[in-house]
């Protein structure tokens, strides 16, 4: 995970790029969703995926940011296959909007990747009442999945491919609270810790890999859902807290990764053919990691599930 760490069983580094990892891999014939992708490591995700051939579905909030990017994206690659739809992780109705539309595009769907984020924001909540990390972090990821999980069975069988969900979490998900997920005190502010909510969030996103993971195997479906560290990289996900983003953007060009850099293990998880098969783990520098032991709390990642599945039936 730091720049001296050595290779793993990839043959990959801190050092390795998203080109690099998935050089010579032809992703021709595969669609893909990348979440957050109008932004850092989203949009170099969104560019490689498309340089590899995918046909590649922008989930963005801010459609004309999107296609500022599609376009640039199409500058460099003039035949790369792009569309971009409008998608709101803190808004449980701006996910099934987003769900639906993908649906009506009639396309198969071979790797969906859950990358966008917030991070260390004030106490806020989301448009559905649910604090505002958790809610954008996992519940949002978390039910676009589901949403879409039928599609992704479809495509596996129909097409005999393997399907492979992605989940962008962090090494932030050690930060969490000492109980792991605050699961019956969710949105009480008055225990709220902006780190320690962040990594209770990107906990979440490790227990949901792990959970998708355990049924695949139990249904025989033949999709792989793993989460992983993209590494410390510049990009804008310390805006609360200038002072940090300052010092994040400066200081930090010396010892964090660059965004070719930080997109390197979701596009290496989504694409190489080293990681086929591979489910319910943790990647980091495109090399299996080890997560915390509450990361790895089988019984936690099925609490977590039903606790999920209750709140998003509750915003209907």
């Amino acid at each position: 995970m730091w720049p001296f760490s050595r290779k793993d069983n990839s043959r990959f580094t801190w050092f390795s790029t998203a080109e690099e990892v998935t050089a010579g891999i032809d992703a021709s014939g595969l669609t893909a969703i990348v979440t957050g992708a109008s932004s850092g490591i989203g949009t170099e995700t969104t560019r490689v995926l498309a340089l590899r051939g995918a046909h590649v579905v922008m989930g963005v909030r801010n459609v004309s940011v999107g296609a500022t990017v599609k376009s640039e994206i199409l500058k460099e690659i003039p035949d790369a296959q792009i569309d971009v739809l409008e998608l709101d992780l803190a808004s449980l109705a701006s996910v099934r909007k987003f769900a639906s539309e993908f649906k009506a595009m009639k396309l198969p769907l071979n790797i969906l990747i859950n990358n966008a984020g917030v991070m260390a924001t004030p106490f806020l909540l989301s448009q559905d009442g649910i604090e505002l990390q958790f809610a954008t972090n996992h519940l949002g990821h978390f039910l676009l999945t589901d949403l879409l999980l039928e599609t992704m069975k479809n495509t596996s069988h129909e097409c005999n491919t393997e399907g492979r969900i992605v989940i962008v979490s962090s090494e932030g998900h050690k930060f969490t609270y000492r109980e792991g997920i605050l699961f019956d005190k969710i949105n009480d502010q008055s225990v709220y810790n902006t780190i320690s909510a962040y990594g209770q969030s990107k906990l979440s996103n490790i227990l949901h890999a792990n959970e998708l993971s355990r049924r695949f195997k139990e249904e025989g479906v033949e999709i792989t859902a793993n989460s992983l560290h993209p590494g410390s990289i510049i990009t804008n996900l310390l805006r609360y807290h200038s002072f940090l983003d300052l010092l994040h953007r400066t200081i930090g060009k010396l010892v964090l990764k660059n965004v070719q850099q930080g997109a390197a293990t979701t596009c290496y998880v989504a694409l190489h053919p080293k990681a086929r098969g591979v489910s319910g783990r943790y990647f980091c520098d495109s090399n299996l990691y080890e997560p915390t032991a509450k990361a790895k709390d089988s019984d936690l990642a099925k609490k977590l599930w039903d606790f999920s599945m209750n709140l998003i039936s509750s915003h209907l």
